[in-house]
This record gives C-alpha cells, sequence and structure tokens, in this order.
C-alpha cells in the first residue's frame, strides 16, 4: 500500500523537555565537571541533533560529540583504533554487517532491556536495537510506467526496465539487506529478473534524491530515507510496503571494549534506548522504535508493524553468505547488460 503524506511535528522534543515530558533517568550521581561521550554514528545530522538536544536537557553533566561515516568506514576505524580507543559508543548497524567485528564491543544490559523485544538483543548483549527499519518502495507516481507497483514482483516487469535504483550492495547494507530478502521472496529467477531491471548507485543517498527529482520511479530503500519526502508534502511521493513481504533490519548499537569514557557512555546508551528519545527520533527523524511500548501509527502516517507483511530474514545466515551472494549479484548485472 501507499502511505499518503504527513506533516512533521519538530517542535516535539523541545516541548517535551520543556513540560518535564522526559523523565530524568536513574544513574549513578553525575560528576560535577562535564564527562564527554564521543559517538561514532551512522545516522544523519536530523538525527543527531535530535539525540544532543534531549541530552543537553537530560544529562546536562555529560557532552556527547559524534564522528560521522559509513558503517563499514567507522568499524574499521574502531578496529585500527583498538589498543587505544577513542570512540565510546557504536550507532548504528545492521547484525549482518556487525557480526564481524564484533571483539571490538563491550557487553551492556541497558535499563530498558525489558522494552525491546527479545529478537532485538545482540549476542551476549554486546549490541542492541536502537530503532527499527523497514525495506520498502519509494515511489514517484508521476513516473511509474502505467499502474503503481505493489510488491517485489511488479518490479520484475518489464515495464520497469531502467525505471528503479538501488544502493552497491557491496558498500551499502540498506541495498545487501534488500537484495538479499527479496532473493528469498522471489527465488533465484527473480532476483535476475530485477538484476536487469535496475540501475545501481553507489551512493546510497542518491537513490532516494534521484526518486524525489523523478530521475527514476521507484528507489529500492528503507522506510526511514523515503518518509521525509512523503512527510515534506511531496504529493507525488509514496511508499510501497510490499504484499509479497518486505523485512526489518535491526539498527544496532555497541558499546566500545575498552572505552574512555565508560560511565558516560552507559548513560548515553541508556538514554538513546529510552521512550522519549526514541518518540522523539520518530517524530523528528522518522526512525521507527525498537521499544514495543509505541505505536507509530498514534504519531505518524506510518503502519503499525502488525499491518506489514514481514518475511523473517537470518541476520547470521545473511552474514555468513555475503560474499557468495555479491559475487552472484555482480554475475546477473553483467548478464543484463549484455544481453
Amino acid at each position: 500500500m501507499i502511505q499518503l503524506p504527513a506533516f512533521k511535528r519538530r517542535q516535539m522534543l523541545k516541548m517535551l523537555a520543556v513540560t518535564g515530558g522526559i523523565g530524568a533517568l536513574p544513574t549513578q550521581a553525575l560528576a560535577q565537571r562535564a564527562e564527554k561521550v564521543v559517538l561514532y554514528t551512522t545516522l544523519n545530522a536530523q538525527s543527531v541533533e535530535t539525540a544532543s538536544d534531549i541530552a543537553r536537557d537530560v544529562l546536562p553533566h555529560i557532552k556527547p560529540s559524534t564522528v560521522a561515516g559509513g558503517s563499514s568506514q567507522l568499524l574499521k576505524r574502531i578496529e585500527a583504533e583498538a589498543g587505544q580507543p577513542k570512540g565510546d559508543l557504536f550507532w548504528t548497524s545492521s547484525a549482518n554487517v556487525m557480526h564481524g567485528y564484533r571483539a571490538l564491543f563491550e557487553p551492556y544490559r541497558s535499563e530498558h532491556i525489558d522494552a525491546i523485544p527479545d529478537d532485538l538483543h545482540g549476542p551476549d548483549d554486546l549490541w542492541m536495537a536502537a530503532n527499527l527499519h523497514i525495506v520498502v518502495g519509494m515511489i514517484n507516481a508521476r513516473h511509474v510506467p502505467g499502474a503503481a507497483p505493489t510488491s517485489w514482483a511488479d518490479l520484475t516487469d518489464r515495464r520497469f526496465k531502467g525505471k528503479v535504483i538501488i544502493g552497491d550492495p557491496g558498500n551499502s547494507s540498506t541495498a545487501f539487506t534488500a537484495l538479499w530478502g527479496i532473493e528469498r521472496v522471489l527465488g533465484t529467477e527473480g532476483l535476475r529478473a530485477l538484476a536487469r531491471n535496475v540501475t545501481v548507485s553507489s551512493a546510497a543517498s542518491h537513490v532516494v534524491r534521484s526518486v524525489g527529482q523523478g530521475e527514476y520511479a521507484v528507489g529500492i530503500t528503507f522506510e526511514s530515507t523515503a518518509y521525509p519526502y512523503v512527510a515534506g508534502g511531496q504529493k507525488e511521493i509514496g511508499i510501497m510496503y510490499p504484499t509479497d513481504g518486505t523485512f526489518t533490519v535491526a539498527d544496532n548499537m555497541a558499546m566500545v571494549k575498552n572505552a574512555p569514557n565508560p560511565e558516560a557512555a552507559k548513560r548515553m546508551y541508556d538514554l538513546l534506548l529510552s521512550r522519549e528519545m526514541q518518540l522523539a527520533l520518530l517524530q523528528n527523524a522518522y526512525r521507527r522504535p525498537s521499544r514495543n511500548d509505541i505505536d507509530v501509527s498514534k504519531h505518524l502516517d506510518m503502519p503499525p508493524l502488525a499491518d506489514i507483511k514481514i518475511v523473517s530474514v537470518d541476520e547470521a545466515e545473511a552474514a555468513a553468505g555475503r560474499e557468495a551472494f555479491l559475487a552472484r549479484w555482480r554475475a546477473y548485472l553483467a548478464q543484463a547488460r549484455s544481453s
């Protein structure tokens, strides 16, 4: 189904802070001097700004700073710094990426652990889902050839040749997750047919931008990156939740092993999992909460998870099969170009 536009309520987090809607988290006594906490983050500026604004009110004695980048880039940086870590928290990536770097993380059981469903807990408390992504089709109705697609199978139709864009799964965890899942829904021949229709972009951010500008009819992406165009009032943009099933991806955060500021990092970790923070990130950055006590449909024009057909994907299997899958996908693309 295609979701219709909804308007953004950007001042919500400010109002929560002013009216006392954000309660103080139970923590140890705060030091009199400011404590630093360094977040290595893959999140966009809007998400970081939202989190920083709330941290400023709730944890006034902690000064968060961020280093932004792609998940693989930041994880390799943490790996290079392992002898003398400079970051405290990694925020965020999918399990199929993080499994290969699990030796870099420190176990931590947050005070909010009971609000996060068991299937969103990382192994041995090494990470926890800070929010949940859903793989969707971002649709520009003005450029769709014929009827709007409602399923992944629709995108394999010949009429969509050259009309669909996706990131490079070798560089983009979003694209890898989407294509790995689509193969499970459509099978090998379905994935091969999709490869004949898609354009692959080396920059994941180009996917939503190009659909928004009308260069492509459909972009395969995450709900949180497509929704800003809907919320911004771009009436031709809609979101397809495929009727043949789509996939959720836990976006996880983790404590860096031997972090320089571990106590401040724990307090920041707890804050990022709090109901108030996850609600603010939903309202301001369209990040679907990982908590089980927030109904997204009461706050934005997003369907509740129960209304979306979800296909289960084994993240550990995806991580183990990553290289073989990428080789297979590249072969399909090469065959498509030569035909």
